[in-house]
């Protein structure tokens, strides 16, 4: 018999939260136009919606607070920050931001022109979002497998190469950009191979683009690979993600999920050039360069967060986690995406409710459903959320899969609460065919998911 793992911490404070009975729930719900991202948060129980910025933090960037030197330019967190997103990525230029879409911001900016063609593993919503902003095309060329809910492959966020080699051809001379999401966020956190990398960074240079990685979760992928990938089973995950790091020109990051804070990010950079291209922009959207939209506390918490990510014993805990979420769903019966990646475990929403057609939005029914059932909110991530336009009509065309993403904060909820949530989700499991569709209300936006209200269909 295997020994129990306990957490590697123990819990200090704590936050009381309270279930609403079910006619709350109806009267939440209809008032948030069924839309669970709308909803309050004093109104949900167990809160899986996203891993962003929800982290608990610890008793020492709890002390890095009251320590924050709040000076415009050059603070000591701003300084300490520096020192450690350097180790980390191996970088020498570090641009601290709000968060990660600041970094997209910046980066898109600087890098991206319109008509260009911006590769990626699996580019997330917003990503894409900034992308075609900038009138550009984001282009995913994961590998086939990573499209696969059932198939079991370790490393599904990797980039299928001879792909990539296809797109550079059919659009000469646009190609300058490949963001490399570690792990990929949009089939619920699987990772890439340093293997794959590896070829990833010999493709950029080959052709002359450069290589960014969206490091959110890289902690997590790093892991991940010491686990899985030959040749790379027992290596510490800090020297992983270096490794990592050194075949890319960059790397751009949401401190909000590996850096265990509840806000900020940075971009890190390796040529100077590449600093003073996205330096201005830096300034004009994120605040000054040493600061990037955080009070001085702020930097000093993502400061120590980023170290605390890579703790090998921590992220014992916090894969476990997932997978022991995963286990419970899987042992339902409830179709979800194999294997458990990193942070979130994925339920295949069209199959869940195989009778709505997707014009009913099975994603976001369920979890409207999840949510009046049992007060636990997800996200829906279906069509709507990555829908596309039409090259030739401009009109919006569905995203490929209708998923239903349950995130894990970090050092947040027990066990108990993941096997409450589960149990609820079964529940809904049983009673299926019960479960109506919703409709849009409105013409369709940018980034929709966010901000749309639906009728029940």
């Amino acid at each position: 018999m295997e020994r129990t793992r306990p957490e590697p911490w123990r819990v200090k404070s704590v936050e009381p939260i309270r279930l609403v009975p079910r006619r709350d729930r109806e009267a939440a719900l209809q008032a948030a136009g069924h839309n669970v991202f709308r909803l309050r948060s004093e109104d949900v129980f167990v809160d899986l919606l996203t891993d962003s910025g929800t982290s608990a933090m610890s008793s020492s960037q709890w002390a890095g607070l009251q320590e924050g030197d709040e000076a415009y330019a050059g603070s000591r967190g701003w300084e300490r920050l520096e020192r450690v997103v350097r180790g980390v990525t191996g970088f020498p230029h570090v641009l601290p931001v709000h968060q990660g879409r600041g970094a997209e911001t910046v980066y898109c900016r600087a890098f991206v022109e319109p008509g260009d063609v911006v590769l990626g593993n699996l580019h997330f919503d917003t990503t894409r979002a900034h992308i075609r902003n900038r009138g550009a095309l984001p282009v995913d060329v994961v590998v086939d497998e990573g499209l696969d809910p059932d198939d079991p492959s370790p490393f599904k966020g990797n980039v299928d190469l001879a792909r990539a080699e296809r797109v550079v051809a059919e659009h000469p001379g646009r190609a300058r950009l490949f963001v490399l999401t570690l792990t990929a966020n949009t089939n619920g956190g699987q990772p890439v191979s340093l293997e794959n990398v590896r070829a990833v960074s010999s493709f950029c240079r080959r052709h002359g683009i450069r290589l960014l990685i969206d490091a959110a979760r890289f902690a997590e992928n790093a892991f991940l690979v010491s686990e899985r990938e030959d040749g790379q089973r027992g290596r510490l995950p800090a020297d992983i993600a270096l490794e990592a790091f050194s075949l890319a020109d960059g790397a751009a990051m949401s401190a909000k999920k590996d850096g265990l804070v509840n806000v900020g990010g940075f971009l890190a950079l390796r040529e100077p050039e590449d600093l003073e291209a996205c330096r201005p922009w830096a300034i004009l959207y994120e605040g000054f360069v040493t600061y990037g939209g955080m009070a001085g506390r702020d930097l000093e918490a993502m400061a120590r967060g980023l170290e605390e990510g890579l703790d090998p014993a921590y992220l014992v805990a916090r894969i476990g986690q997932v997978r022991f979420l995963h286990g419970l769903l899987s042992d339902a019966g409830i179709p979800v995406l194999r294997p458990p990646g990193g942070h979130s475990v994925v339920v295949e929403a069209g199959r869940f409710l195989d009778h709505l057609p997707r014009e009913l939005l099975p994603a976001e029914s369920l979890a409207a459903a999840l949510y009046l059932h049992a007060g636990v909110r997800a996200v829906g991530l279906g069509g709507l959320a990555f829908s596309e336009p039409d090259p030739e009509t401009g009109e919006m065309r569905p995203g490929p899969w209708e998923l239903l993403r349950l995130a894990v904060p970090r050092r947040v909820y027990t066990d108990n609460h993941l096997a409450y949530a589960a149990e609820a989700v079964a529940e809904l499991w049983a009673k299926r065919a019960e479960i109506g569709g919703l409709r849009p209300i409105g013409p369709p936006t940018e980034l929709p998911h966010f901000t749309a209200t639906f009728e029940p269909a």
